[in-house]
């Protein structure tokens, strides 16, 4: 009865693991529509935890449950935050990443109660303890992960994209137009920049001050060189200097970071292969080169013992 008890639970908590991460990674963006939203929930004076009360459903349920909890607040802000900066921008992101979590600790914790059915006491409390924390670090781990990878897209990304974007303002188009038709263009080649792009396009036409836009954009990726880039643009537009020729200047300094990043990995490489040679490489080659010698050897002296 107990065997069975424990496969229903697992399979109702990996299942809803399962249904909280595809709600998590096949949600589509659409800029415009999450600022006209987000624009109507700021329109009364209207407290987070009063309006998700208010709200009906699964989600807004447990984000009050959540934020009823002391720190829930800002751990839930924290993972939304987090997730923007790794690529998901919808609004229901952080709850459904928090319940995944949630779950995900749930079916460690249980299954390593499960294997530990028949342990001593001592031996059962630290093993739930050490997969609780497995449970707790591991979802925040994969997290910082996607934070890197999506930061380091967006980097090798802006050298053309901003050679590019100068280049299409030097024709005579007006800033916003010139970012359209590069996120375009750079769409099929470099997909997170060009949604970047477009999500500022969307929000300024959407009413919002082309400043505070690019503020956003600025945290919503963290990259210290977009926050430049942001800055340029403001500046130029408040001044009104040359934006074309800065931006051409930006992108060579940007080309030769690259450069000088992919001249940093490959002298790195050479250190980070020295570990896996002496672990699995070097023991293989001495056993392919000792080994028959030694067999030869110990069969003569196998031989001359007989005789």
């Amino acid at each position: 009865m107990q065997f069975v008890l424990f496969f229903l639970v697992a399979f109702a908590v990996l299942s809803l693991l399962l249904w909280s991460g595809y709600q998590l990674l096949m949600t589509e963006e659409d800029p415009l529509v999450e600022r006209i939203e987000g624009l109507q929930s700021t329109g009364g004076k209207v407290s987070a935890r009063a309006a998700r009360k208010k709200g009906k459903g699964f989600l807004n349920g447990f984000r009050f449950a959540l934020g009823s909890i002391p720190g829930g607040d800002d751990m839930l802000k924290e993972n939304e935050k987090r997730l923007r900066q790794a690529g998901f921008r919808k609004e229901n992101t952080g709850a459904w990443y928090t319940f995944a979590s949630v779950l995900f600790l749930l079916f460690v914790v249980l299954g390593m109660l499960w294997l530990q059915r028949d342990a001593p006491a001592g031996s059962k409390v630290g093993s739930t303890i050490a997969a609780a924390l497995i449970g707790y670090v591991l979802p925040s781990f994969v997290l910082g992960k996607l934070q890197k990878r999506y930061r380091a897209r967006l980097q090798e990304a802006l050298p053309d994209t901003i050679d590019l974007l100068g280049i299409v303002l030097g024709t005579g188009l007006a800033l916003d137009q010139a970012m359209v038709r590069v996120s375009e263009e750079m769409q099929y080649i470099y997909p997170d920049l060009a949604n970047e792009f477009s999500t500022v396009v969307m929000q300024v036409r959407a009413g919002q001050d082309r400043a505070k836009a690019f503020a956003a954009l600025v945290r919503r990726t963290g990259v210290e060189d977009i926050k430049s880039l942001s800055a340029m643009i403001i500046q130029s537009e408040r001044f009104g200097t040359s934006l074309s020729m800065a931006l051409k200047v930006y992108a060579d300094a940007l080309r030769t970071r690259r450069r000088l990043r992919a001249e940093e990995a490959v002298g790195k490489a050479g250190i980070k292969m020295l570990f896996p040679i002496v672990i699995f490489i070097l023991p293989v080659l001495f056993v392919i080169t000792l080994v028959p010698g030694m067999l030869s050897v110990l069969h003569d002296l196998k031989l001359l013992g007989e005789k």
